[in-house]
């Protein structure tokens, strides 16, 4: 019982540690919804959902992706990631993310409260 329990706490405290950042895959031709549209919409798992947060995003990949920025669906900004490259992205409450490839590609994503 005791080696049941220390399993179950082993394993929550590992999937939460796993949950903190994100990767993402994204196919040829992909434009994924990454953060702002809410549970079920959303490629990754922003815990400032509402609020103003930075995104840390690396491209881990091979091949390059774009990042867009949308409020109210107009483009804010548009910034290219190439292989390698990592840059914190600030978006505000009403922002919506975007990863659009096309190539193959793979990116981390994690989040951080905007202070």
């Amino acid at each position: 019982m005791k080696r049941l329990f220390l399993t179950a706490i082993f394993l929550f405290a590992a999937s939460a540690v796993m949950t903190a950042q994100d990767t993402i895959a994204l196919d040829t031709g992909d434009s994924m919804c990454i953060a702002g549209k809410g549970p079920g919409q959303d490629g990754a798992i922003n815990p400032h959902l509402g609020e103003d947060s930075i995104a840390i995003v690396e491209n881990v990949g091979k091949n390059e992706f774009s990042i867009r920025i949308q409020k109210k669906g107009e483009i804010i900004n548009t910034i290219k990631a190439s292989p390698g490259w990592a840059v914190e992205v600030k978006l505000r409450k009403d922002h919506v993310m975007y990863f659009d490839s096309a190539t193959k590609a793979m990116a981390k994503v994690d989040f951080k409260k905007w202070e």
